[in-house]
């Protein structure tokens, strides 16, 4: 009997384990740590039919991960808290540490970190309150707008040679997205460098920035 308790406790313990077992719910996990957002925003941001984005979100809300609102015909869903996000960064910190694999798939995806000279967190705040840098997030409006740095500009990167036009020649920029497995600041960066400026990548990401308790804005 004391056996079969003992499998009824850890198979509660597996359920969380049991929802991140699937690649596309992490990536959903890593858009929400963005903000909230509606299950066909979230959809089209993964690249996935509404259909299966649903039904991966409930398995996620199931083992207590997200958190729901029904607004009309809309459902909503958010992170339950700060703890989830946390918890999947510590996951692909693990993972990177003990398989080779994360680090040469990574190097593929996103190429030479490491060339875009990332700027740590507390030397962007300090810039930032000096005044002698420019910020871009280059994620999609509605992320920057849930939340974004304080005093950064949102650009994104379809929009950012038009953007160009506008940067005097000689600014330093420092750009940020998602968190440190997103592609679209090391690719900003990468076209920005081919303009002539002097652009750096962020440390991660927005996700890292709040949980930091850095100043945030949103709208």
């Amino acid at each position: 009997m004391a056996d079969t308790h003992k499998i009824a406790l850890y198979e509660q313990f597996s359920r969380v384990g049991k929802a991140l077992a699937n690649p596309v719910r992490l990536i959903l996990l890593d858009l929400l740590a963005q903000g909230e957002r509606s299950v066909e925003d979230l959809a089209d941001a993964a690249g996935m039919k509404v259909g299966n984005t649903s039904a991966q979100l409930k398995i996620l809300a199931g083992a207590g991960l997200l958190a729901t609102r029904r607004s009309s015909v809309h459902v909503y869903y958010r992170l339950a808290d700060e703890q989830v996000g946390a918890f999947v960064d510590q996951v692909q910190e693990f993972a990177a540490a003990r398989l080779a694999e994360v680090e040469w798939t990574a190097r593929e995806y996103l190429g030479d970190l490491a060339a875009l000279e990332p700027v740590a967190q507390e030397d962007l705040a300090r810039r930032i309150d000096s005044g002698d840098v420019v910020v871009v997030d280059v994620r999609p409006p509605a992320e920057y707008e849930a939340g974004h740095i304080a005093g950064a500009i949102n650009v994104p990167n379809d929009e950012l040679v038009a953007w160009l036009a506008e940067l005097p020649h000689g600014s330093d920029v420092i750009a940020y997205c998602r968190g440190r497995y997103c592609v679209l600041a090391p690719k900003a960066v990468r076209l920005l460098r081919s303009h002539g400026y002097r652009a750096r990548l962020l440390a991660g990401g927005m996700p890292e920035w709040r949980r930091a308790g850095r100043p945030v804005t949103s709208g």
